[in-house]
């Protein structure tokens, strides 16, 4: 899986050391929802059932290269 270094920088901090890799590779091939923001990048949510939390994955406009990745909180709200 191919990052960026804002990425491998992030996975650093306490609330995103928690996710695992093979978590963001989940989104990514299993996306529940997906956008393309206006600056071309990707963005994936899948739940993950392990944590009962919606894990939102940022892509470059690649299509390989994560970004971001994060627990989205407020996901069920924005699919009203």
């Amino acid at each position: 899986m191919k990052t960026t270094k804002y990425f491998n920088y992030t996975r650093k901090r306490a609330d995103r050391a928690k996710i695992k890799i093979e978590w963001v590779e989940y989104v990514i091939s299993n996306p529940e929802k997906s956008e393309i923001q206006s600056d071309g990048r990707i963005r994936k949510w899948a739940i993950i059932p392990e944590v009962n939390k919606y894990l939102r994955v940022i892509i470059l406009e690649d299509g390989e290269t994560v970004h971001n990745a994060f627990f989205d909180r407020n996901y069920k709200e924005n699919k009203k």
